[in-house]
């Protein structure tokens, strides 16, 4: 079955491979311009109780692998600060639609081989159920393949995907906003990858119409940065280049403290806490797989809790701890580093939506 990604300009269908090009050209150009499930399912019975905000929770222990065997009373959830009963939990397992949304820009095609060779990772830790489509963006998105469960496929049109030649807008923002739009006609778990170095030159408007919508949605986004190999390469080169005074971060190298890469970082995780997945800034080749596999173990297993909503047609703050344990929220997990190792017992790192907006009564 294909994802309908909205509003796809034919231009963006003749594309061609981009010759190589010098590192640094590459990320200034950038900043430049800059079927149903079964009967039984707990997904199914979730739907059965109406007025419920639905939330899928990923919880893993301090070795990054998933926690199994909590149970209902293991759980809290306040939403405004006051904790609600729960109405609704199960375990799931039940395989997902995953669709992999890859930039195509020159600077990601100089390092498409380090994360193209680890996504097997990812694939080989998917469950075999579930399926995974293809959706490559620059300045517009475009289909690159349907979803299928054949995990082969995907590595195939990941290695065969078409890139822009020289600089262009990129329009990461408004090809999440299609890829969400597309996926809300599909029920169960639906996740989102998206393989980019975050960068984008859309007006500010389209940011927020974008997380307006995600906190509408049940889609749960996995921002994988692409800035951290480049950068470092970048810096590597560099450090054999005769250094111009008063050059920008570019010509010396110094790209980490570059406003413009911050802030594409900043929204990649924005993205992640607001759907309840994770953001992961590999800074060489090396560790992709590492974070491929926890992607896949996180798709793999979740907790889906129901609680019920309010009725004021207002953003809702949720937070879901693990009672018992040294339980941090996974956006403020670097925070907490000092405070696991203080205290020496079991950590969980615990993933889930941000929130919600209330029904009107």
């Amino acid at each position: 079955m294909g994802l309908v990604v909205k509003n796809i300009q034919p231009k963006s269908l003749f594309f061609h491979i981009v010759v190589p090009v010098s590192m640094a050209v590459a990320l200034a150009a950038l900043c430049a311009f800059a079927q149903s499930p079964a009967v039984d399912s707990p997904e199914q019975a979730l739907k059965t109780k109406t007025e419920l905000v639905k939330l899928d929770v990923t919880v893993l222990d301090s070795n990054g692998n998933f926690a199994e065997g909590l149970k209902e009373q293991d759980f809290h959830v306040s939403d405004d600060g006051a904790e609600q009963p729960i109405l609704y939990f199960a375990p799931v397992t039940d395989a997902a639609k995953v669709v992999v949304v890859l930039e195509t820009s020159p600077s990601v095609y100089l390092i498409k081989n380090e994360h193209i060779a680890a996504a097997y990772s990812l694939l080989k830790g998917l469950s075999a159920d579930d399926e995974v489509a293809l959706v490559t963006y620059s300045d517009v998105p475009r289909n690159a393949m349907p979803f299928t469960t054949n995990k082969a496929q995907l590595l195939s049109a990941l290695g065969s995907a078409d890139y822009m030649i020289g600089s262009g807008a990129l329009n990461l923002y408004y090809t999440v906003s299609s890829v969400v739009d597309g996926l809300a006609r599909f029920p169960g778990k639906k996740a989102i990858i998206l393989l980019t170095t975050g960068l984008d030159s859309s007006p500010r408007s389209q940011w927020t119409k974008l997380t307006q919508k995600l906190r509408e949605s049940d889609v749960v986004i996995f921002s994988v940065g692409l800035l951290g190999p480049l950068t470092n390469t970048l810096a590597d080169d560099q450090k054999h280049s005769k250094h111009v005074p008063g050059g920008s971060a570019f010509d010396s190298g110094d790209l980490r403290s570059d406003p413009t890469l911050q802030k594409a970082n900043q929204g990649l995780t924005a993205l992640a806490t607001i759907t309840g997945g994770q953001a992961y800034f590999p800074a060489s080749g090396s560790e992709f797989a590492p974070v491929y596999r926890q992607i896949a173990a996180c798709l793999r297993n979740e907790y889906v809790i129901g609680i019920a909503p309010g009725h004021d047609g207002q953003f809702h703050h949720l937070m879901v701890t693990v009672g018992g344990a040294d339980t941090v929220p996974s956006q403020k997990k670097e925070k907490h580093k000092k405070k696991k190792k203080e205290h020496g017992e079991a950590q969980y790192r615990v993933s889930f939506r941000q929130g919600y907006i209330a029904p009107v009564s």
